[in-house]
C-alpha cells in the first residue's frame, strides 16, 4: 500500500528531554493504524511532532509524497494533517454548529465548502445535527468527543490523528466511536489512532506500532499482534494509561 503519511523522526523532544528517538511511522489511504504503549512511551509526543505543534524535532513528514517537515501546524491542517488532540478540548462556551464553524473557518475554505463539510460531519454524526444550537458544555463526554472528531472532519483531512478517542466514555459510547473510526477508514480516510483501549484499537486497526521508551520495539498487522503472547501480556489485560507528559 502506498503510504500517504510518512513521518520518520530523529529526534523530538521537550527542552532538553528527548522523548522521541529514530520512530518511523506510516500510514496508508484507509488504513488505520494504532499506536500503543506504556504512560510515558511518547504517543501523544508522536502526534504532537507529525502535525507540528511541537517544533523542536529533527524529521522528515512527507504527506502524499510530498515534504511537509517546514509548514506550520496551521498549514499542516490545511495540507490535510488533522490533529484531534486528548480531552476533547471543545470550546464549551460555543454551540455545536460554532464549534464546527470555527474549525472550518481555519482551513481558508469558501463557504459552499464550508456548507459540505458540516453536511457530511452531521452525517457522521446526527447526534451533533440534533444539537446544533446547544452550547458545547451541555453534551455529555461522548458527544463533546463526537464534536472533537466531527471538528477535525470539519478541515477535510488527509490524515486524521486522534489521541484518546476513548478517554472517560461509558463502553457503549466507545463502541459507537470506534464504529465511526472504523466507517472513515472504509470511506478512505486514513486514521492514526493513540488509544488507551488496546484492544478496541487492534480490532479496527490493520497495523499497530508499539512504542517503548521513545522508541517503536514492536509493529505488524494488528490481527498479529492481538495474538502476541507479549502485546497480550502487556496490554490486552487492561487500559494503558494516558498521559505522555
Amino acid at each position: 500500500m502506498t503510504a500517504r503519511l510518512e513521518a520518520r523522526i530523529t529526534w523530538s523532544r521537550y527542552g532538553a528531554v528527548e522523548v522521541l528517538h529514530s520512530v518511523a511511522v506510516d500510514v496508508g489511504g484507509g488504513e488505520i493504524v494504532a499506536v500503543l504503549g506504556a504512560n510515558g512511551a511518547g504517543k501523544t509526543t508522536l502526534l504532537r511532532t507529525i502535525s507540528g505543534v511541537l517544533v523542536r524535532a529533527q524529521a522528515e513528514i512527507r504527506l502524499d509524497g510530498e515534504d511537509v517537515t517546514h509548514l506550520s501546524a496551521p498549514q499542516r491542517v490545511r495540507a490535510g494533517i488533522v490533529h484531534v488532540p486528548e480531552g476533547r478540548r471543545v470550546f464549551t462556551d460555543l454551540s455545536v454548529l460554532e464549534n464546527l464553524q470555527v474549525a472550518a473557518r481555519g482551513t481558508r475554505r469558501s463557504a459552499a465548502d464550508e456548507r459540505a463539510a458540516l453536511d457530511e460531519v452531521f452525517a457522521v454524526f446526527p447526534r451533533l445535527e440534533q444539537r446544533a444550537r446547544q452550547r458545547a458544555t451541555s453534551l455529555s463526554g461522548g458527544e463533546q468527543q463526537m464534536l472533537a472528531i466531527g471538528r477535525g472532519l470539519m478541515a477535510r483531512p488527509k490524515v486524521l490523528m486522534v489521541d484518546e478517542a476513548s478517554l472517560g466514555l461509558a463502553p457503549t459510547i466507545t463502541e459507537e466511536v470506534f464504529a465511526t473510526l472504523a466507517r472513515l477508514g472504509a470511506g478512505g480516510l486514513a486514521v492514526l489512532l493513540v488509544e488507551q483501549n488496546a484492544r478496541a484499537s487492534l480490532d479496527i486497526a490493520r497495523r499497530a506500532y508499539i512504542l517503548e521508551r521513545g522508541t517503536v520495539s514492536l509493529s505488524g498487522p494488528a490481527a498479529e499482534l492481538l495474538h502476541d503472547d507479549r502485546v497480550a501480556a502487556t496490554y490486552l489485560g487492561g487500559h494503558l494509561a494516558t498521559s505522555d507528559e
